[in-house]
C-alpha cells in the first residue's frame, strides 16, 4: 500500500509560513495602535485635568500671566492630541490593509487546504476499492482452489 502524498504539499507549506509571517506583522501593528491609542487617551486625560485646574484657578483668582501660561499649555496640548490622533489613524489604515492581507492569505491557505483534503479523501476510497478487490480475488482464489479439492 502505497503512501498519499499531496503534490501542492510545498506550496501548501509556504502558504501557512507566509500566513503566519503575516499574522505576526499584524499582531505587531495591533500593538502599535494599541499603544498610540494610550498615548491619545492619556494626553487627553492630561487636557481634561489641565483644563479643570485652571477654571478652579480662575475662580480662585489667578494673574493674567498664570492664565496665559494655562491658555498657551493647553493649545500646545490640543496641538499634540491632534497630531498623535493623525498618527493613531495612519496605524488604524495599516492595521486596516494587514487585516485584509491575514483574511486573504487565509482564503489562499484554506482553499489548498481543500484540495488536500479532497485528494485526501479520493485516494482513501481508490485504497478501499483495491482492499476490496484484493479480498475478492482472495475468496474467487479460495473456492476454486475449494472446488477443485487443492
Amino acid at each position: 500500500m502505497k503512501k498519499f502524498r499531496f503534490s501542492l504539499e510545498t506550496v501548501l507549506d509556504y502558504k501557512q509560513q507566509t500566513l503566519d509571517a503575516i499574522r505576526a506583522e499584524h499582531g505587531a501593528i495591533l500593538a502599535k495602535v494599541r499603544a498610540q491609542e494610550a498615548v491619545v487617551d492619556g494626553l487627553e486625560e492630561e487636557h481634561w485635568q489641565v483644563d479643570g485646574e485652571f477654571s478652579r484657578r480662575k475662580l480662585e483668582g489667578l494673574t493674567i500671566l498664570d492664565a496665559l501660561n494655562y491658555e498657551q499649555y493647553l493649545r500646545a496640548l490640543e496641538r499634540e492630541i491632534q497630531q498623535e490622533r493623525v498618527k493613531l489613524e495612519r496605524l488604524r489604515r495599516q492595521e486596516e490593509m494587514k487585516r485584509s492581507q491575514v483574511v486573504e492569505a487565509r482564503k489562499e491557505t484554506a482553499t489548498i487546504e481543500k484540495l488536500k483534503e479532497h485528494k485526501l479523501e479520493d485516494y482513501r476510497k481508490a485504497e478501499q476499492k483495491a482492499e476490496e478487490q484484493r479480498i475478492e480475488e482472495f475468496v474467487s482464489t479460495t473456492r476454486a482452489m475449494a472446488a477443485m479439492g487443492i
